[in-house]
């Protein structure tokens, strides 16, 4: 009968069975009739101390390799002369399906490593006489066991003990070793015989775990559902193979190790068929690339195969485009967690996946218990977390990977701690940089350790626990041997007495850089001053900003209109981020009045440009006066006083105004925005510059003069050789001065060199900056780089330096969102660039926009007649088709 052989036991001895058919197939053993190889070494049994390690005879572990060689693996008939009445089968094998094959028998005979059993020869059976021929002519040759001096050199020197396996592992620098799997006890542990030293050693393979057969009281074995067949996986590719093992790391006695054989690394081969589970606390030295490991184990779990047939993937209620999506960061809520802003406008709170923020542990918990406890300064390394991400983060579009939803957790499960809402905890990167790695690798963070059977944990697991090891080993952060970083922080927020000492020192300091912490309402803040370390109440100054609800003595104060719109305002623009305050006074309860600059931006400005303030009278004797009144009186030049009974209709159904005005398109940005100048003010510009350019002649500025500084406006000598009028937004040094051109929006990086101070004749008093920022209203700017672009090339060759119309359609964060009319067709950009298929229309929720865009199949931006644009909601609600 035809099956393979899987073992062999000695030189006259095998083990074979038959092709599997739903699971592990019946074993035999073979023993050859009428030959006799010598026997293998033995080791005495363990807790019998009249048993002793018996060596090898002569030529039997060559015998043994002899024929190993010739049979594992391979396809075998053999036939049954013999079976004795304790079950033992003697007989005859032959390579290949029948018995016209190679016997294995006098094979050995011939090669001098096995004798033939002469007692009780018969004459009539030629196959003994055969074997006798055979070794009478091994004898004269002298092969094998007939060769001369007894075969003492062919007996191994076996070691079935390592005196110091650590030391043992480590001199081999993880180099592949030959090797000889001498037995499979389950599907990742086996016993090897490593060559030439014939170390018999036991590995277990590094970064897996198979289910096994567990030892009960009485001895008996019960196996864990799959174990068999692991098992037999294993055995069927490797036992008395010929491999390769990288021996890889020694805790604790265990040998951890790679098996590597010609047809492919068994470790991964199991983890892909479902035979095997990743572990963490040996996949850390695993050598060949622990992503190949949790890349198998994954398909595996999609495929749900074996151990992996019940399995549900931490994410799997949730759609594709709630499980990956581009978000913007707007709040660093812990050393772990965010606050985002999805497409839609909804802000999310994200926790990094399998990191621990900084924390107090053991003694430190009740130190200082009278000290208000301030975990931000007063945690080890808790504001240096925050900050780093804080000034990666902020501001910026990342990349956002759900890895899995933590559900809430109540009182009685916490054994009366506080609950935990749900928490979306998920990979986030930036610039294709891992966060929370990033952080981990400063020693600024912990990776979470799990149960084995908990699937809910980062998808770049391994290499949060690499980043950690080298944190660990280069003694960052939280594993420096260093005295922690202190943040003596005072906090003189309503401290009248501390306030009134420290206001001098901020009024003569002018500006200073301040990083907004916390948002109370649209004009109160909470700022820290890095330079001054201390935390202040900042209130705007020069403006009247809608009050919220408050408690007062008599009760619950309603919050004024559009108090909740000003307070969402501020926080989309400075939340945690780097300012510059410009302290005038304080109040009488220790508050600092004053200004807030951002990126060039006056915040009180801002406020009343976007109609969320009123200019209050304080800000009369201030320098900001003139600009304040500016915005609010382009804001009300739109007004147009209606009748009374219109303005009555008008509470009930708000209706859109379509007030177009000729603009002037100077430059177009990267994110789709653009900058326009008011065509009415254009001579006064062009009087204003034709005037600085004589006075500048006149007067040439002194090279290198001028000290830029961050938000000071000056004048620039752009390409053209011409002056314009400027601001500067950064300095990286004296040769790289980042400038922004105010009357025309454009943006360059030049020397100081090319830089003078603004005459005062010619300041933004005298005339407010001309370029103004605008977004496309009811427009999704692309994510994708490459069709945002595009639709970048198409607005710039339609409008930039042409005049078009321009409405106001709503306010934004950043600018506002206005349509845009071509001045000699009226017919409307934003409306072309979705008919080209560039961009997708961006619904509002407003109730008097709702005639812009409607679900019901026409499109009337910007009050055309145009019925060639049908949305249509597709699966995720967002998306539009294009008829």
């Amino acid at each position: 009968m035809g099956t393979e052989s899987i073992d062999v036991l000695s030189g006259c001895a095998v083990i074979v069975r038959g092709q599997p058919r739903g699971g592990p197939p019946p074993e035999r053993q073979i023993n050859l009739s009428n030959v006799r190889a010598g026997a293998l070494a033995r080791r005495a049994v363990q807790g019998q101390p009249d048993t002793k390690d018996t060596p090898d005879e002569p030529w039997a572990f060559q015998a043994r390799e002899f024929l190993r060689k010739k049979v594992i693996g391979k396809e075998v008939c053999f036939t049954v002369e013999n079976k004795t009445p304790q079950g033992r089968e003697y007989g005859m094998v032959y390579l290949g399906k029948d018995t016209s094959g190679e016997n294995i028998a006098e094979s050995l005979v011939t090669e001098g490593l096995a004798t033939v059993r002469r007692e009780g020869i018969r004459g009539n059976n030629p196959e003994q006489a055969r074997l006798c021929d055979l070794e009478d002519q091994a004898k004269a040759a002298k092969k094998g066991l007939w060769s001369e001096g007894g075969g003492a050199h062919t007996i191994r020197d076996l070691k079935y003990t390592i005196e110091n396996p650590r030391n043992f592992v480590d001199s081999l620098h993880q180099k592949p070793v030959n090797a000889i799997i001498e037995h499979v006890r389950d599907g990742c542990i086996v016993r090897a015989l490593l060559l030439p030293d014939y170390y018999l050693v036991t590995v277990m393979l590094s970064g897996v775990k198979c289910p096994t057969f567990k030892r009960e009281a009485d001895g008996s074995e019960t196996p864990e559902p799959f174990s068999a067949e692991a098992k037999f996986f294993t055995e069927s590719r490797l036992l008395q193979r010929d491999v390769q093992i990288i021996l890889e790391s020694c805790p604790n006695q265990v040998i951890l190790g790679t098996i590597l054989h010609p047809n492919g690394n068994i470790t991964e081969l199991l983890l892909k068929e479902g035979f095997a589970r990743c572990v963490d606390w040996s996949m850390a030295v695993y050598t060949q690339g622990a992503e190949k490991l949790r890349a198998a184990e994954r398909s595996a779990k999609e495929r749900k195969v074996r151990i992996w047939k019940d399995y549900v993937a931490p994410t799997a209620n949730l759609d594709q485009k709630d499980r990956q999506f581009v978000a913007k960061v707007m709040q660093v809520m812990n050393a772990d967690a965010i606050v985002v802003k999805l497409n839609s406008g909804e802000h999310k709170t994200i926790h990094l996946s399998s990191i621990r923020p900084p924390r107090l542990e053991g003694e430190e918990k009740n130190k200082d218990k009278d000290k208000r406890f301030r975990p931000l300064y007063d945690i080890p390394y808790m504001f240096e977390a925050r900050e780093f991400l804080r000034k990666k983060l902020i501001g910026k579009k990342v990349n956002v990977t759900v890895d899995y939803i933590r559900a809430a957790t109540s009182a009685m499960e916490t054994g009366g701690v506080p609950a935990f809402p749900e928490r979306t905890c998920a990979t986030v990167t930036i610039g294709g940089i891992n966060i929370a790695e990033a952080l981990i690798s400063k020693g600024l963070a912990t990776v979470i350790r799990y149960r084995q059977d908990d699937d809910q944990r980062s998808s770049h697991y391994d290499e949060l626990l690499a980043a950690e090891a080298r944190a660990i080993k280069n003694g960052k952060g939280l594993h420096s041997k260093k005295e922690v970083p202190i943040h003596r922080v005072a906090d003189i927020s309503g401290e009248t007495q501390k306030a009134k000492q420290f206001l001098p020192f901020l009024q003569r300091a002018g500006r200073s850089e301040a990083v907004v912490e916390y948002v109370f309402s649209g004009s109160r803040l909470k700022l820290y001053m890095p330079k001054e370390t201390c935390l202040i109440t900042f209130l705007l100054a020069g403006i009247e900003c809608p009050r919220g609800s408050r408690n007062m003595p008599g009760g619950m104060q309603v919050a004024e209109p559009y108090s909740e719109e000003a307070t969402f305002f501020t926080k989309e623009l400075v939340l945690q981020r780097e300012v510059e305050v410009e302290v005038e006074s304080m109040d009488k309860a220790g508050n600092f009045i004053g200004w807030l600059h951002i990126e060039g931006v006056n915040l009180s400005v801002a406020l009343v440009e976007n109609a969320l303030s009123k200019v209050h009278f304080t800000a009369e004797r201030s320098s900001y006066y003139k600009t304040l009144l500016s915005a609010e009186e382009t804001l009300w030049a739109n007004y147009e006083e209606k009748p009374k009974e219109e303005v009555a209709q008008l509470t009930e159904e708000k209706e859109r105004v379509a007030k177009y005005r000729a603009v002037y398109v100077t430059e177009i940005t990267d994110g789709l925005h653009f900058y326009a100048q008011d065509v009415e003010t254009g001579t006064k510009l062009e009087s204003l510059m034709e005037s600085m350019r004589g006075e500048i002649a006149a007067q040439p500025p002194v090279e290198g003069s001028f000290s830029p500084r961050r938000g000071d406006f000056c004048i620039a000598k752009f390409g053209d050789g011409e002056w314009y009028r400027a601001r500067i937004e950064k300095v990286e040094s004296p040769a790289k001065v980042h400038v922004y051109y105010i009357d025309y929006g454009n943006r360059e990086i030049l020397s100081s060199t090319r830089l003078a101070a603004l005459p005062p004749a010619f300041s933004t008093r005298t005339l407010p900056p001309q370029a103004t920022e605008y977004a496309f209203a009811f427009i999704q700017v692309p994510q994708d780089d490459d069709a945002r672009t595009d639709a970048v090339d198409s607005v710039v060759r339609d409008i930039q330096n042409t005049q078009c119309l321009l409405n106001v359609e709503y306010s934004g964060i950043v600018c506002p969102h206005v349509t845009l009319q071509f001045a000699d067709s009226k017919d409307d950009v934003g409306l072309g660039l979705v008919k080209e298929g560039l961009v997708m229309v961006d619904v509002r929720k407003e109730k008097h926009l709702q005639k812009m865009v409607t679900l019901t199949g026409i499109c009337n931006l910007c009050a055309l007649k145009c019925t060639s644009l049908f949305p249509s909601r597709a699966s995720d609600g967002s998306q539009f088709v294009l008829l």
